[in-house]
């Protein structure tokens, strides 16, 4: 399921293209953030099915040593431990993950070159060969034992061939514009996944887009709210930034702030601390080198001053503390 830190960071992008683009129409933009949540599910998908499709380039070249006019030894009798993967079968089987990919139309068709790529590389790995040398052993093991080792197949698979992979990043970035960030972590969703899987299992446990309707409505709201009241929210950003050059600042800052601001003020369940924790986190990644720093500190003062206008009310018991906030501005005014 997709966390709600890819959430918030799926909202700041979505702020930064909405802007950017000049858009004006509120539902167009909400559909287009719609889809880019939706996106990044397809991906979680696909990255489950990936290594079915490259069992399948396998299976393909078995088929044509076989069907030479004068096939060797090899070609006749191949080592089939990977073809025969049994995790392999079940995702493959997985009428589950079959059905989430026609119903979110994910699919690896028209990218048979990456496969093949892919495949070759796999191959050439040490995991690999390890895996395929060992087919006398699996024989003489357990039925537990054998899914184990063929599940850590897939794992390493996926952990070894996929993650930090230039040229796949490049060939999933020419499929959808929406997934250059989200990469590593729809592999560690399907890693995740896939690990859950056992020799008992009847099929995957495919996790579903949201983890339930309250995060659904919290990024649709999100997003929504941070459009509706920026114009007030970027005001809030200019009355502690004054003495700043407020076009100079670094645009994805005022847009994490911004996001920050609706999140504090709209939501009065979800904590202070964890608001700033999570968008001063989003702000090392996805900003200037010196933005955690810039934008923690305004947060901090802002925090005090929109609880003391009341704009900012938590329900319940240690929902809100504004006390380290208070001192940290303390501490900065006694040390200016």
């Amino acid at each position: 399921m997709l966390s709600r830190r890819l959430l918030r960071i799926k909202t700041v992008k979505s702020l930064y293209s909405y802007f950017q683009s000049g858009e004006d129409s509120l539902s167009r933009s909400e559909k287009e953030f719609e889809q880019s949540i939706r996106k990044s599910y397809e991906l979680y998908l696909m990255m489950i099915a990936l290594v079915g499709e490259v069992a399948e380039v396998a299976r393909e070249r078995i088929a044509i040593g076989q069907a030479k006019l004068m096939p060797t030894e090899a070609d006749l009798n191949p080592n089939r431990r990977f073809v025969d993967n049994r995790v392999v079968a079940r995702i493959e089987g997985s009428a589950a993950l079959a059905d989430a990919m026609t119903r979110y139309k994910a699919s690896w068709r028209g990218q048979e070159a990456l496969m093949k790529r892919l495949y070759q590389d796999m191959i050439a790995a040490p995991y690999y060969k390890r895996y395929m040398e060992a087919t006398g052993q699996a024989e003489e093991v357990s039925e537990r034992e054998a899914f184990a080792a063929d599940r850590r197949f897939v794992i390493d698979f996926l952990s070894t061939q996929i993650e930090d992979n230039e040229y796949f990043e490049e060939a999933l970035e020419e499929m959808s514009m929406y997934w250059v960030d989200d990469i590593s972590y729809c592999l560690g969703l399907a890693i995740r996944t896939i690990g859950f899987l056992n020799e008992n299992s009847e099929d995957l446990d495919i996790m579903p887009m949201y983890k339930n309707n309250e995060d659904k409505e919290y990024v649709e709201t999100l997003f929504r709210k941070a459009l509706v009241g920026h114009e007030e929210y970027f005001g809030y950003i200019d009355k502690f930034t004054r003495n700043w050059d407020f076009d100079r600042i670094a645009f994805m800052d005022k847009l994490i702030m911004l996001a920050a601001i609706t999140e504090l003020v709209q939501f009065p369940t979800i904590p202070v601390k964890v608001t700033l924790d999570e968008f001063i986190e989003i702000s090392k990644y996805y900003s200037t080198p010196g933005s955690s720093v810039f934008v923690n500190g305004i947060l901090d003062r802002m925090v005090v001053w929109l609880t003391e206008e009341g704009k900012i009310a938590k329900q319940g018991r240690g929902l809100i503390d504004t006390t380290v906030a208070k001192e940290k501005q303390q501490h900065a005014t006694i040390h200016q």
